[in-house]
């Protein structure tokens, strides 16, 4: 990567990240605003029937009563019928679910559970299921518009409106559930979402001058778990304010348990405990917020079951190697193994220690290598990819690539044994056989 100057850490919001993580959060939004809507409605419909009485228009009030009047039994229908679109949806959401992660690989249900048009779905129905309750409360059996005190003309217009929305969102959500049901949005989802990962690197110059000796190490004191994101501009802040240079010791993705050392400290003192809290989470799963390599797990996950014997399935696999190849050819010339973290006045503060050139190769073309030598359509696009890639490469970033190119050649020549198959398997060819 060329130097582009300084650019201070991206702020990451580790926060926003896990309520994505989480389905709960945006329905109970929506059963909260769709209680502040009915609320406003009633304002509204109350300020509707004083105008009209101020103006003595009765009439027109008889006929805000008739219209209440007619549409009362579509919310009523609206709210018995709703939860029981809801159920059944979501009870086909979930075989859905299972399916891809049977088919794929069970690490494809975070695309699921972080899906926005789904937590949108699921929100909208539940906030038009509530909305209607509220409205059927404010209808009342006097018909006398010189003593009625609420017409809810306002709530009912609201309640075909959200009514409205919901079907249209189902059309969507349904669009959207049977695209994730197929391999080709899938790896394209994680490819995207691990791009995005290089996004949040910073771009500035790489360090000039060794750290500084190691002075102290900080230990996890929380529970067992993945190290799924660290609060960078945090941890920046905390190391300035102390005047160190503090280094991250495991790797996003590594697994940690409580009393092994999570930060070094160079320079100076450690900052107190109470500023690095919340600095660092652990969780049981791994996700794509920060982890540069977990992308290429899952792809190559992915491909790793449609080539076993009970999915045969080489064609998936050859989807997941274009992805494959594209993560590598967009990272081939960006420096690998350490970030550095900098502050306002372009001092490294944090050191973050990331997969090397060699580790992404390894994790993308090691195991889908090793069963790879019996299906022609693989080797054939494998080979394709490694010389993409070494054609990207520079020279010092070739040896990996040559070395995976060898091996495959070797378990090509041992496992097929006829020498016209094997010079066919061993062709190049960016489609596999097409």
């Amino acid at each position: 990567m060329s130097d582009r100057g300084y650019r201070p850490p991206r702020a990451l919001s580790p926060l926003r990240e896990h309520l994505r993580e989480t389905f709960w959060f945006a329905p109970t939004l929506a059963l909260v605003c769709a209680f502040v809507l009915w609320l406003g409605a009633v304002e509204l419909d109350a300020q509707l029937l004083g105008f009209l009485r101020d103006q003595q228009a009765y009439d027109e009030i008889q006929d805000l009563v008739s219209v209440a009047e007619d549409t009362k039994t579509i919310v009523a229908t609206v709210s018995s019928a709703m939860m029981t679109f809801i159920g059944v949806v979501f009870s086909i959401s979930l075989v859905a679910v299972q399916m891809a992660s049977g088919q794929l690989t069970p690490r494809v249900v975070r695309i699921f559970v972080r899906s926005r048009i789904s937590k949108l779905t699921l929100s909208v129905f539940l906030a038009t299921f509530v909305f209607s309750l509220l409205v059927l409360s404010s209808y009342e059996s006097e018909t006398d518009p010189r003593q009625v005190t609420s017409v809810p003309f306002v709530q009912s217009v609201l309640t075909a409106a959200l009514v409205a929305l919901s079907l249209l969102l189902f059309i969507a959500y349904v669009s959207s559930t049977l695209r994730l049901m197929q391999v080709g949005p899938v790896v394209d989802r994680i490819t995207r979402d691990s791009l995005r990962v290089l996004g949040r690197m910073p771009a500035g110059r790489p360090q000039e001058e060794p750290l500084a000796a190691e002075t102290g190490q900080l230990v996890h004191e929380g529970r067992a778990g993945v190290l799924r994101d660290v609060n960078v501009a945090r941890l920046v802040r905390s190391a300035r304010q102390q005047d160190v240079v503090l280094r991250l010791i495991p790797r996003l993705g590594d697994f940690v348990v409580p009393g092994t050392p999570v930060l070094a400290v160079h320079g100076g003192a450690a900052p107190p405990r109470r500023r690095l809290r919340y600095t660092v989470s652990v969780g049981v799963e791994r996700t794509l917020h920060q982890d540069l390599a977990f992308g290429l797990r899952q792809l190559s996950d992915i491909a790793l079951r449609a080539l076993s014997p009970a999915v045969a399935d080489p064609t998936t696999a050859v989807q997941c190697l274009d992805r494959i190849v594209q993560f590598l050819a967009a990272v081939v010339d960006l420096p690998l193994g350490a970030v550095h973290h900098r502050d306002r006045a372009g001092i490294v503060r944090l050191v973050q220690d990331v997969p090397g050139w060699t580790d992404l190769v390894d994790l993308g073309f090691e195991e889908i290598r090793r069963c790879a030598a019996g299906s022609p359509q693989v080797t054939r696009r494998l080979l394709a990819g490694i010389d993409d890639l070494v054609l990207l490469a520079g020279p010092e970033r070739q040896k990996p690539l040559i070395r995976h190119r060898a091996l495959l050649v070797q378990a090509v020549e041992r496992t097929v044994p006829d020498a016209a198959e094997r010079e066919f398997a061993l062709l190049p060819d960016r489609q596999g056989i097409g």
